[in-house]
């Protein structure tokens, strides 16, 4: 029989827009029964309008922590990468969202805190310390991120220089991330439509790769940027640039041929 460690709730003390905007919330029976039925819901949805299907989903690691990373179109890729992991997970799942989009009002900072469980991420006033609190939930508790390295979506359709963000979450960890190729979600829901359209939508899931061969510093951090762009690319069927040597060193990656599944 495994022994109970019982502790007060990181977020005991807080209350209203100030939980639903903490890295450190923690869910209740409610949230975990409305993301059942959110998921359930945006899983069916999926498969009907946009027949998504799925490339590659043996690449995802068996458990967390891990950080799923894609080009960014629209406000259907959260969406779609989540539907690519079994359901048991969707509690450890956490979109980092905008903050001035998504957590903007009580309202929407409920909605998104209790249903997406997503954790805030403040494009023009994002600090270190922010940065380190979601580096230190990565390495410290079971969680599965999702990240779009180019800081927003697009808006033609190409794919943006990634930022700096995913390599100070995770240069010098373990933690796996998975570079993600989305197609078909900006002629689905493009950002200038306010509902979204029937349009095939495909995910192409890559190798996961480490970077605790990376130094927790600036180099590193836009050396992992590097890599998962090149991945990022490569998914989608672009040429890419001559690997780094410092990518050399990274033990994890390993490209291996991808299969379809529907989901």
């Amino acid at each position: 029989m495994e022994d109970w460690t019982l502790r007060p709730a990181r977020d005991l003390e807080l209350a209203g827009a100030d939980r639903h905007r903490s890295y450190d919330r923690e869910s209740g029976l409610v949230a975990n029964v409305a993301r059942f039925a959110w998921w359930t819901m945006i899983r069916a949805s999926l498969k009907l309008m946009h027949r998504l299907e799925i490339h590659g989903r043996e690449n995802l690691p068996d458990f967390p922590s891990f950080v799923l990373v894609a080009n960014h179109a629209s406000h259907l890729d959260a969406l779609v990468l989540g539907a690519t992991l079994p359901l048991k997970l969707r509690d450890q799942l956490f979109p980092l969202a905008a903050g001035d989009v998504f957590f903007h009002t009580p309202a929407l900072a409920a909605f998104s805190a209790t249903v997406l469980n997503a954790l805030p991420v403040w494009r023009k006033k994002v600090g270190a310390h922010a940065i380190q609190q979601l580096r230190s939930r990565l390495i410290n508790e079971p969680s599965i991120y999702i990240l779009f390295p180019e800081g927003g979506r697009t808006r033609d359709g190409s794919m943006r220089p990634f930022k700096s963000g995913i390599g100070m979450m995770t240069a010098g960890t373990q933690v796996p991330v998975v570079p993600c190729h989305l197609e078909g979600t900006f002629e689905a829901f493009p950002p200038e439509s306010y509902l979204p359209r029937f349009h095939k939508v495909t995910v192409r899931i890559g190798a996961p790769r480490t970077f605790e061969h990376l130094d927790n510093r600036r180099p590193g951090w836009d050396e992992v940027s590097r890599l998962l762009e090149k991945d990022i690319k490569t998914l989608a069927g672009v040429q890419p640039l001559p690997e780094s040597p410092l990518a050399t060193a990274d033990p994890l990656h390993n490209p291996s041929p991808t299969t379809s599944t529907r989901n």
